[in-house]
């Protein structure tokens, strides 16, 4: 059985309205990982919560880092937990 995990991800640079949002659901639904995705009041931040085997959110990790096309990531802060079970699917919330 894989480990399972939980991850929390704040990604900084041109990240808000360049479908970061999109391209994280998109790719998390893909890795089958529950949790979501937000834009943050500040104008240059995302902030990801996702959580399923450590594996496919290391996956996630590496997709991050690139983004969509038009995105500029600047910066990445990670920080990992134990899983809690608390989601139900992967969305982008507003």
């Amino acid at each position: 059985m894989p480990e399972l995990a939980y991850l929390s991800v704040t990604v900084y640079g041109q990240v808000q309205g360049v479908f970061y949002r999109a391209f994280t659901s998109r790719i998390a639904k893909a890795l089958s990982l529950r949790g979501y995705v937000r834009n943050l009041p500040r104008s240059n931040a995302v902030e990801i919560h996702a959580e399923g085997s450590k594996a496919k959110l290391e996956e996630l990790i590496k997709q991050l880092e690139v983004g969509p096309p038009e995105a500029l990531v600047e910066k990445i802060e990670v920080n990992w937990s134990e899983f809690t079970g608390n989601f139900a699917n992967f969305e982008v919330r507003y």
